[in-house]
């Protein structure tokens, strides 16, 4: 590994951002974003204790001494486009607040980080900070609910895996939070994750789509859901035409439809 992943809590704090145009501006964005506080001079930024600063000049010498000159008074350094002269670079990130995904290659390449943000963002429901957000906040309650650790780690482990009823790559997981606390639901019902078909070509599946048929134990489907797109199951998955008579089963279950417009 070549760099330590962080996250820095910048709520209130100062950071430096030199530099103008451009460059500068998404380094400023991403630190109000962050709640931080934007100082533009470099001994302003010394005075209130900045311990981050963001280097953006279009001139390549006057970067590196300013970067010279932050790193000897303590500062981390990062300096936009040259990974030579970082102490720290930024990843791409993908917010689903207050989850945050931060995707990095230790300055190989931004575009590459870009894209696999980009191809993570079609896996991820918008709900999924809700879920992070309801698990803080009932936190006492789950306790409460498994007061032993061991128990009340394999509890969400058990609720958050693939299928599971808080999977957190299924929409609505965040709703069914305090009604999985009261054991008021049933497991072999909301284990089943449904895909919602827009298209009969294989070619047209989400990312997510392709992944839970790629991992589905049991393919509950309508009868005019093409074998092209069946076929992107496991070939060991059971698969069985809907509507099929009411059971209990074993493993992840995917039920897909084709929803006509």
């Amino acid at each position: 590994m070549r760099s330590l992943p962080l996250f820095h809590r910048l709520a209130g704090k100062p950071v430096v951002v030199l530099g103008e145009g451009g460059m500068a501006e998404p380094k400023r964005r991403l630190v109000e974003r962050a709640g931080g506080v934007v100082v533009a001079d470099l001994q302003d930024g010394i005075d209130l204790g900045a311990r981050l600063a963001f280097i953006a000049h279009d001139d390549a010498t006057r970067c590196e001494a300013d970067a010279e000159k932050a790193r000897a008074l303590g500062m981390l350094v990062n300096v936009v486009d040259r990974p030579d002269l970082c102490d720290f670079t930024t990843p791409s990130l993908l917010e689903r607040d207050p989850v945050i995904v931060a995707i990095g290659t230790s300055g190989a390449s931004a575009g590459l980080a870009k894209q696999l943000r980009l191809r993570l963002e079609a896996l991820l429901p918008a709900d999924l900070g809700a879920l992070a957000s309801r698990l803080s906040e009932l936190r006492d309650k789950i306790k409460l609910k498994f007061p032993q650790m061991a128990d009340r780690r394999q509890a969400l482990d058990n609720a958050l895996t693939s299928g599971g009823i808080l999977d957190p790559l299924q929409e609505g997981s965040a709703e069914r939070l305090e009604a999985w606390l009261e054991g008021a639901l049933d497991v072999s019902i909301f284990g089943a994750i449904e895909i919602a078909l827009a298209s009969t070509d294989p070619e047209d599946l989400t990312l997510r789509q392709a992944r839970l048929l790629g991992s589905a134990d049991v393919v509950l489907h309508d009868q005019d859901v093409p074998a092209a797109i069946l076929n992107r199951a496991r070939a060991d998955a059971q698969r069985v035409t809907l509507p099929s008579e009411g059971k209990e089963w074993d493993g992840l279950v995917v039920v897909v439809r084709l929803v006509n417009d």
